[in-house]
């Protein structure tokens, strides 16, 4: 087959006798526990709001409003009063544009208050990496279920935590790994139900390129704080640290990478801020969504100022059980490749991007593109003999929408998520100790190496952030 027609015929076949589930305009109450989400009325729209307005959330709330069969957005907020009121009038205009006249969205700077109100069923958490779980961890203490970007968290503790708290709630959380979802990357679910069902054989390497940061422009000086954005909040746990814009989010755009990504006090890097993306389908790939690898052994370079401080250059090796050896490497192409004992398949996310800053990846050959393998029939499921097949979900944010009436979890759910975030957490600890660590993945913490273990966490820089206070304090 010519190499379009392929992919078309690809795309029908997995959809064939496994129709995407859909929901009736209004949910009865009694779908969504019980609870009474529209005051006088039996019947409801799920009521989200989105805490963090900037450039992941905006692409966020727009793409969950939009299913206006399921859900209603109804507020706002973000620790800058800029970002704000950018959200509030996008989405009063997006109500306006149905055809609505008298639209109102609430908004809120401290998320807290947000939390506090009975009216809001779900909220959706795209702050910083460094800010995920004490949100989410709220939110979830608070009753609402939750969509949290990824890396579900900034450390293996708080990915913990956060788990605790989802399941011990019984919430629905749902992760931003939009890659397990079909659109636009079908790509992923192509590959890895591939290589699940054994297609390429026994695997024995993959190979795993998530780009590499590099210094964002001068050193950048300390400045005088914005009187619309609260500092001392957007840091948080964060060590104590004077304002640099640059540092932080643009105060006048909400596109393009922001620089807190570039710190480490902030985020990890492209470690744990691609790596999640593509650890995650590696796991979903090779069955082990609930498990880890035993060892790393890794090295890196990491920017050298009190600026941007995460890895540049950087390779990883960890070894999983069945003597599959994982590895991340900054040279390798954006994308995933398992190499098995009968063939080798490959999925990227091609020209498709959810950002203006995402990578475009075509395998270093335009002719091969986002998806290819070895021998073509690797891509097509061997129909009625295969017996692991993907649950349907043809958009990440009604999926979660449609999980939050079902009440059954999404197809990112939050123990895996947990794994996701933890593999590429110890791939950065190997990256920083430079030395081989053995991984305990049932007791989730490194096997006789204090030192390591001690990155399991980080001490926060007022209690009132403390993750483990925190769940102590809700009884977990």
């Amino acid at each position: 087959m010519e190499n379009n027609s392929r992919r078309d015929f690809l795309k029908k076949s997995l959809l064939t006798g496994a129709a995407i589930i859909t929901l009736p305009q209004f949910l009865k109450s009694s779908s969504l526990s019980g609870k009474s989400y529209a005051k006088g009325s039996a019947n409801k729209l799920i009521q989200f709001a989105q805490i963090g307005c900037g450039r992941e959330g905006t692409v966020d709330y727009e793409g969950t409003m939009r299913h206006t069969d399921l859900c209603r957005m109804v507020a706002v907020c973000d620790l800058d009063s800029k970002r704000v009121d950018i959200a509030k009038n996008s989405v009063e205009t997006f109500y306006k544009s149905k055809g609505e006249t008298n639209v109102e969205v609430k908004t809120y700077h401290d998320f807290h208050e947000l939390l506090a109100n009975p009216d809001i069923d779900a909220v959706i958490v795209s702050v910083p990496d460094h800010q995920h779980a004490y949100v989410a961890i709220n939110a979830v203490l608070a009753g609402k279920d939750v969509y949290c970007q990824k890396p579900l968290t900034y450390s293996i503790s708080e990915a913990i935590a956060l788990r605790t708290a989802v399941r011990a709630k019984k919430r629905i959380l749902q992760t931003g790994s939009q890659q397990r979802s079909e659109k636009p990357w079908n790509t992923f679910r192509v590959a890895s139900e591939a290589v699940r069902n054994g297609r390429i054989g026994k695997v024995h390497t993959v190979k795993i390129g998530i780009g590499m940061d590099r210094v964002k422009g001068a050193k950048p000086a300390p400045e005088t704080i914005p009187a619309t954005f609260d500092y001392d909040r957007w840091l948080g746990a964060a060590p104590e640290q004077p304002y640099m814009e640059a540092r932080c989010h643009p105060q006048n755009s909400i596109d393009g990478r922001p620089g807190w990504i570039t710190t480490e006090d902030f985020g990890l890097g492209m470690i744990t801020n691609w790596g999640a993306h593509h650890m995650d389908i590696a796991h979903w790939a090779l069955g082990m969504e609930l498990s880890g690898p035993l060892s790393v052994n890794a090295k890196a370079d990491f920017m050298k100022d009190d600026v941007w401080t995460v890895h540049t250059t950087y390779h990883a090796e960890m070894m999983y059980p069945g003597d599959i050896k994982v590895i991340l490497d900054n040279t390798y192409t954006n994308g995933i490749q398992f190499e098995g004992k009968e063939g080798t398949v490959f999925c990227a996310r091609g020209s498709e991007r959810v950002t203006k800053s995402d990578p475009v990846s075509t395998a270093g050959d335009s002719k091969k593109g986002p998806l290819w393998a070895s021998n073509d029939k690797i891509l097509y499921p061997r129909i009625g003999s295969e017996g692991k097949v993907w649950m349907p979900s043809a958009d990440h944010y009604r999926n979660w929408l449609e999980s939050i009436a079902s009440r059954k979890d999404p197809i990112a759910p939050v123990d895996q998520s947990a794994r996701s975030l933890e593999a590429c957490a110890v791939a950065w600890i190997g990256m920083k100790l430079g030395r081989e660590l053995k991984w305990d993945a049932k007791k989730e913490m490194f096997k006789g190496d204090k030192e390591a273990n001690a990155m399991l966490g980080r001490k926060s820089r007022k209690p009132e952030y403390d993750i483990a206070l925190l769940m102590k304090k809700a009884g977990l």
